[in-house]
């Protein structure tokens, strides 16, 4: 008698999972990193469209060397185009948050996105989420306005572009869940960065000459060309690391790792610019990281739950 396959992922691939998503705590800082550098002198829409047009470029030969298709059904273009704009919009307004504001404040304030998934989740889709959960997305909302607060002291509204961050990749997240059974991971990216960058290539063309600091474009001196190649560039690895890591590891060993990228992000801001959250952030971040770690906690308990309901034998 045959042995069943197991279902579970072998250990190595877990593990490569964990490496992989560690990588993308360290690394998607440096995309933010090169931005706020390249920020002192370039346009935000100009780094925007830097970001999509290097990863479509790093993209396209691994289509070819992976022999991927590039064909895609038709009714998954409007998904595809609409993931494309979430994306370009969530970025554009976090490069305008970090042109002035301390990585870890604005990064902090993006990470309200699992809330708003969760909320949405609930009262639009119709998920079924328990009332400990939307108690801790309440909670996580009030840590956001602890870190908004004195950012919109200092800043004025710049300090909520993260906010439109935050429910433009939540929105986001939610449309990839869609496509992500559907077309290659490799295949997505490449299509992302392909249509974001012909959204992004018009409104700088007509924004040539308007004297606009955010869509004016200006050419780059010879250390910017470094900045704005490294947002691309970090912005695919990081991606697609994450992208990777999720294929190979449990969503749930995954999750409270991300929130490694916020201390990674603050000291990456004290290192290269001598931004260090003040103390009421420094609370705002606390309790969003406990928020989120908790609601991950009730995610695993519901689906431990789940598998022990549909494990009992029929009474």
């Amino acid at each position: 008698m045959k042995n069943e396959p197991t279902r579970t992922r072998p250990t190595e691939n877990i593990l490569m999972g964990v490496a992989l998503m560690l990588g993308f705590c360290f690394t998607a800082p440096m995309l933010d990193v090169a931005a706020k550098l390249a920020s002192d002198s370039i346009p935000v829409g100009q780094i925007t469209t830097a970001r999509f047009v290097v990863q479509c470029v790093l993209m396209a030969p691994f289509i070819w060397i992976m022999k991927l298709s590039l064909h895609v059904p038709r009714e998954y273009w409007g998904a595809l185009v609409l993931r494309a704009a979430l994306l370009f919009f969530a970025t554009f307004c976090f490069i305008a948050a970090i042109r002035v504001m301390p990585l870890a404040d604005a990064l902090a304030i993006v990470f309200v996105e699992p809330f708003i998934v969760l909320l949405v989740g609930k009262f639009y889709l119709g998920e079924d989420v328990g009332p400990r959960r939307v108690g801790a997305a309440v909670v996580g909302f009030v840590g956001v306005l602890f870190v908004i607060q004195p950012s919109f002291a200092v800043f004025g509204a710049v300090a909520l572009f993260p906010l439109g961050t935050a429910v433009a990749f939540a929105f986001y997240i939610l449309v990839t869940r869609g496509l992500s059974h559907k077309i290659h991971p490799v295949t997505l990216q490449f299509y992302t960065g392909l249509i974001a960058s012909l959204i992004c290539l018009p409104v700088m063309i007509f924004g040539q000459g308007s004297g606009s600091e955010l869509f004016d474009p200006v050419w780059p001196t010879e250390l910017v060309w470094v900045w704005l190649l490294g947002v691309g560039v970090f912005a695919t690895i990081s991606h697609m690391m994450m992208t990777y890591a999720l294929s190979l590891a449990p969503s749930a060993t995954l999750a409270p790792m991300q929130y490694l990228e916020l201390p990674v992000a603050t000291v990456f801001g004290y290192m290269v610019f001598g931004d260090f959250p003040n103390a009421l952030s420094q609370i705002g971040i606390g309790i969003i990281i406990s928020t989120g770690l908790y609601m991950i906690h009730r995610e695993r308990v519901t689906a431990k739950q789940l598998v022990s309901e549909r494990a009992a034998p029929p009474i």
